[in-house]
């Protein structure tokens, strides 16, 4: 059975992980680099949990979670986009990484532009959040770019994070 896909772009296919994605999935969750501004590296027992967890959370929240992004040209695995519930909010905030190879490509631009879309019709809601570290000026210009607009602070896990927002268009 070939794997659904989430959403696309020119050069990008986003499709759900499968259980058979645990290399790949180390590969963006245990790199110190990639894992900078998103969270603490993963071993590989603890990818390998993260990715079941994964898998789960797909089966409970259709449409949302964690999700690999394949170059469409190479095929190969390059990075990873997320949608979820943000923390104690209505909200949802989506979420996206590279692995350092992949990196100054203009594909997190690409990505973030082609989400919106998928975004508005998987969580029928009418603001989409994003957060990052105050100090990820990358992915902050990305969410400006795709037409977010910075709307505050909000602490997660004991990290004070900039909040983006963008409205849907009526």
């Amino acid at each position: 059975m070939k794997a659904m896909i989430l959403f696309q772009s020119e050069r990008l296919l986003v499709k759900p992980y499968s259980n058979a994605d645990g290399d790949i999935f180390f590969r963006f969750h245990g790199d110190e680099e990639v894992m900078r501004f998103i969270r603490k590296p993963k071993t590989r027992e603890e990818s390998d949990a993260f990715l079941i967890e994964n898998l789960k959370f797909y089966k409970e929240h259709p449409g949302i979670g964690r999700f690999a992004v394949i170059e469409k040209v190479s095929g190969e695995h390059i990075g990873s986009f997320s949608l979820l519930p943000l923390e104690d909010t209505v909200n949802y905030h989506l979420g996206y990484g590279f692995l350092q190879k992949a990196w100054g490509k203009g594909f997190a631009t690409e990505l973030v532009a082609a989400s919106i879309d998928y975004t508005f019709r998987a969580i029928q809601r009418e603001i989409i959040m994003a957060i990052t570290l105050p100090q990820h000026i990358a992915s902050q210009k990305v969410l400006l770019k795709a037409g977010f607009v910075e709307s505050g602070t909000i602490i997660q896990e004991g990290e004070i994070l900039k909040m983006f927002c963008l409205q849907k268009k009526k």
